[in-house]
């Protein structure tokens, strides 16, 4: 009973956390004065103005390594340039100065903020299968030395508490939304890219639900580490933690991809009724 009466209090901490709702939409994400760091190896930066290059001038660049900090100083429009018509000049941390095409520029950076890093370490596509497989691989390893040891996991011989069922179902549904967004929403995800807020009452519809989903993954896991302290033990208790980090992980992993052909929507109604359905077989055998 105290556990679901921190749930509560939780949930309407959060809901008082904000209460207004900002703008959050605009032509470019990004503006002068925008600060940005170095992701890439290198970036190459043209000391001169770009309409010298454009004029086949002689120009020289210099390279900006992994790393550095850039802010944006101005904007050209070149509408005759090919590749890209809008030119970014950024300044170094060494106060150097030097344009280059935008197309060029973000693939190269990552925004000054440590959420907006987060999200670009996690959408990298060689993170996310080398993470795809360790996860596989550790879950597998759980999931014997489970069965070998008769212990309990979530789903499967569980214990007696709903938080874990509770939180592996939020995170499913947290990557949905995550999925989602970057399906119907990609200009509202990039806002919030360069403009990342944990605030779900500053953001508009989807977004803010997937916040809201973001916060209640914290404050479940805290009432499951709360809920699940003195009923098992130690090693067991860790095991058992272990086994609900790979099933959540296999559920964000599974959900934010199959979300992106539409499969995800269906599989997690499917996942929601298996979860329930577990937990409560499993509270009429504990009768």
């Amino acid at each position: 009973m105290r556990n679901i009466v921190y749930l509560i209090l939780g949930i309407l901490t959060l809901c008082l956390t904000g209460c207004y709702h900002e703008e959050y939409s605009q032509a470019r994400h990004y503006d002068v004065n925008y600060n940005f760091v170095v992701k890439a190896d290198s970036i190459d930066l043209l000391r001169q103005q770009p309409e010298e290059l454009a004029s086949e001038l002689l120009t020289d660049s210099f390279i900006v390594k992994k790393g550095n900090h850039l802010v944006v100083a101005d904007f050209r429009v070149m509408p005759n340039d090919t590749i890209d018509s809008v030119w970014v000049q950024v300044a170094t941390q060494n106060s150097e100065f030097g344009w280059t095409r935008e197309v060029e520029l973000l693939p190269a950076v990552v925004p000054d903020d440590p959420i907006s890093q987060f999200i670009s370490t996690f959408s990298d596509q060689h993170v996310r299968y080398s993470l795809i497989v360790v996860v596989l691989i550790a879950f597998f390893y759980l999931l014997f030395k489970v069965n070998r040891h008769n212990a309990h996991i979530v789903h499967f011989n569980d214990i007696d508490s709903f938080y874990p069922m509770l939180l592996a179902i939020i995170v499913a549904v947290a990557a949905t939304f995550y999925a989602s967004l970057q399906m119907f929403a990609p200009d509202l995800w990039e806002q919030f890219y360069y403009h990342p807020t944990l605030n779900p009452f500053s953001v508009p519809g989807l977004l803010s639900a997937f916040l809201v989903s973001f916060w209640l993954i914290i404050i479940v896991g805290v009432a499951v580490l709360d809920d699940i302290r003195g009923k098992l033990p130690f090693g067991e208790t860790l095991l058992y933690l272990g086994g609900l980090l790979g099933v959540c992980a296999i559920n964000y992993i599974v959900f934010s991809i199959t979300t992106q052909w539409f499969v995800g929507y269906v599989l997690l109604v499917i996942y929601v009724v298996f979860a329930i359905k577990k937990y409560r077989n499993r509270d009429k055998k504990s009768i």
